[in-house]
């Protein structure tokens, strides 16, 4: 059964267009349902003996901690707490969130976010752009039909004999990022002098958790928004606010959420903000925002760096911390992947502008 039969046994696309209803609906019932769906995932762990906790990373999944507090679920929460901004460590210190090791090499010895780029390459512009990248960069006779396929769009007899299909890298990335396969597919595309690796989040903090759930007998709550886009919105849509699967079982209450709804459901449960998203307001047609950061993540990360307009996660970075941000851009060769992609980081280059002008172009 190929990848088109298999979403058509599952009835996909009716999933997908209910789930687009929900996510259209108002922010009442939005809460009401993640209350319903959250008490849902904890009666059938409790049939099938297991555990639950909340894997807490930044504002979405702190919110999520607290509003499972709220309704009478008290349960723990679990960090990789090292990685994250020293404001949402702050807040996890004072939820009492849980703080997880890193994960341990053979050697014995942790892995760290340096030995992560080293030896995988670096995490940037989006999970599932990196992997495809870090395909091509790493061929093998068992790739080869998913490298043809990023380069082409046509999926093979797996993927339902498709032609332009989104497995196929965008034509921006494909420029820069698609000359090891000049010579297979007749096309003249740069080579970058980096390795690039969506590896990242599992070495230094998917592992990590997912050990601690497995020794705890445990299965998470996720901070997950489908309309945060990404490798898991199409997921998220197909599968709904919990998933009970044969090797995977999560509950995600907030995956019809929104951004508004996230920041409306954080001031009315008065969940502590993060330094690093600055305050929330609220713009003249009502829309709320973050003075700063929109989202989060650890300092190293590019995942979304593209999307961001100054001042970006790494213009933050060199304000709060010079000596990371010198050590990042400089010794480790951010600058230069940063420089390939397009994305200014330069000071020299960043015209400073007040708070209000921010707040105008937001």
């Amino acid at each position: 059964m190929n990848v088109m039969e298999k979403l058509k046994s599952i009835n996909a696309e009716k999933r997908i267009a209910d789930f687009m209803v929900k996510q259209k609906q108002p922010y009442e019932f939005k809460k009401s349902y993640a209350y319903k769906r959250a008490y849902e995932f904890i009666d059938e762990c409790e049939k099938r003996d297991l555990n639950y906790h909340v894997s807490v990373g930044g504002l979405d999944s702190i919110a999520l901690y607290i509003f499972l507090q709220s309704i009478g679920i008290k349960i723990p929460g679990i960090s990789v707490s090292y990685l994250e901004d020293k404001s949402i460590r702050a807040v996890h210190k004072q939820l009492g969130i849980i703080s997880l090791k890193p994960l341990k090499k053979e050697n014995g010895k942790p892995w760290r976010k340096v030995d992560v780029i080293e030896k995988f390459g670096f995490p940037v512009l989006s999970k599932e752009i990196a992997s495809k990248i870090e395909t091509l960069q790493n061929p093998t006779p068992d790739n080869a039909t998913v490298r043809h396929a990023i380069i082409t769009g046509e999926t093979g007899d797996y993927g339902g004999n498709r032609t332009g299909s989104k497995m196929k890298l965008a034509q921006r990335w494909l420029e820069l990022f698609g000359g090891s396969e000049n010579e297979n597919e007749g096309v003249c595309y740069q080579c970058a002098k980096f390795k690039v690796s969506a590896k990242c989040c599992y070495y230094l903090k998917e592992k990590p958790c997912d050990d601690w759930a497995k020794e705890n007998n445990s299965v998470p709550f996720l901070g997950l928004m489908a309309s945060e886009g990404g490798r898991r919105a199409k997921t998220l849509m197909i599968n709904g606010c919990n998933y009970f699967g044969k090797s995977k079982i999560r509950s995600a209450p907030f995956a019809i959420f929104n951004r508004q709804d996230l920041l409306q459901l954080v001031l009315e449960l008065n969940v502590p903000v993060p330094e690093i998203y600055g305050t929330i307001q609220k713009k003249t047609d009502g829309t709320l925002y973050t003075t700063k950061a929109q989202r989060t993540g650890c300092d190293m990360c590019g995942f979304g760096i593209q999307l961001e307009k100054r001042p970006h996660r790494f213009d933050r970075l060199r304000e709060s911390n010079p000596n990371a941000w010198n050590f990042w851009m400089y010794r480790m060769g951010w600058g230069e992947v940063l420089d390939y992609i397009g994305v200014e980081w330069r000071p020299e280059k960043y015209k400073q502008v007040s708070l209000f002008e921010m707040e105008g172009a937001i």
